[in-house]
């Protein structure tokens, strides 16, 4: 049998997962078999992934999301929960572009064996600065809704796959999701529009909405962590730059994210003597938002974050 080498504090919760999944054996368990009153037992990732899936599934899936709302994907790691509940899906659904570097791991240590969807398969990346971390690419895909739909339809594949009873379910549950991607990428053109052409410039927490500056063409200035990922390392002098590019290029607001601690951006705000967007006003880059939040959805999160960029810039 291959030796998997797992990151050491990942390696400490398969261990003990392994006692737990002799001990289920050993009972008789059939969680594996099959989901809740016959539904179709499915791990997501990310927050988006998840919601995606939900949406596809309906009544029909039971999704055991991994990434909590407002967890930042990039440092991640599973716990023996995750492991397990990957082990039991007949579905895997995955961001891609190397989103979940620790993804691989987990499902080795789980020894899943059923479909795996990559939800980027199709869409256009984005290309890298060349650093190791960043070498497949942006992975911040669904801030463009027409990546989405992509993202959507290889999910709802993937569904049909492991359950072709409902197949036709699934299919129609896409069709009608793509006319809400369709509205909402109309609305935030139009609400984009009202920003005067030269006031459409952006500083961000991180580089995390490249897709959405291409689509709606806005001009991306600059970041506080200049980097895809955000536990990339800040440093005195990009902190420097960023303020002498805002000052230079004259843009009018920071925005900070949900899922990072607002201070640095609120003190680059406050040096370059522009609007900062922090707490409840943050854009949410990587994550969902918690039930009940201007986030919780995705269709929810780009309404919220079109409608914070378009109030401090226009």
């Amino acid at each position: 049998m291959p030796v998997i080498r797992l990151p050491t504090r990942l390696a400490a919760g398969v261990a003990g997962l392994a006692l737990l999944a002799a001990l289920l054996a050993g009972c008789g368990s059939s969680s594996a078999a099959g989901g809740a009153a016959g539904r179709l037992p499915v791990v997501a990732t990310t927050s988006q992934v998840a919601d995606f899936t939900r949406v596809l599934g309906g009544d029909r899936v039971r999704v055991a999301q991994l990434l909590k709302p407002n967890v930042d994907p990039h440092d991640y790691e599973p716990t023996p929960a995750d492991i397990e509940a990957v082990g039991n899906a007949k579905v895997l659904v995955e961001n891609g572009v190397g989103l979940e570097s620790w993804l691989n791991d987990a499902v080795g240590a789980a020894g899943f064996d059923g479909i795996r969807v990559d939800a980027s398969r199709g869409v256009t990346i984005r290309a890298g600065n060349g650093d190791e971390e960043e070498r497949a690419g942006d992975p911040h895909i669904w801030h463009n809704p027409l990546n989405a739909k992509i993202m959507v339809a290889d999910i709802e594949h993937g569904l049909a796959r492991a359950d072709p009873a409902n197949a036709g379910y699934f299919h129609t549950n896409r069709i009608a999701y793509d006319r809400r991607l369709d509205a909402l990428d109309g609305d935030i053109r139009r609400q984009i529009a009202t920003i005067p052409p030269t006031d459409r410039k952006l500083v961000t927490n991180h580089d995390a909405f490249g897709y959405y500056l291409d689509r709606y063409g806005l001009t991306f200035v600059g970041s506080i962590i200049p980097s895809f990922d955000t536990a990339a390392e800040l440093s005195g002098s990009n902190i420097r730059k960023i303020v002498a590019k805002i000052r230079q290029t004259g843009t009018k607001a920071v925005f900070s994210e949900s899922s990072l601690p607002p201070r640095t951006a609120r003190t680059i705000a406050a040096e370059a003597g522009v609007r900062v967007e922090a707490g409840e006003d943050s854009l949410y880059g990587d994550t969902l938002g918690p039930a009940g939040s201007a986030g919780a959805t995705y269709l929810q999160m780009e309404e919220h974050n079109t409608r914070t960029i378009v109030a401090a810039l226009r």
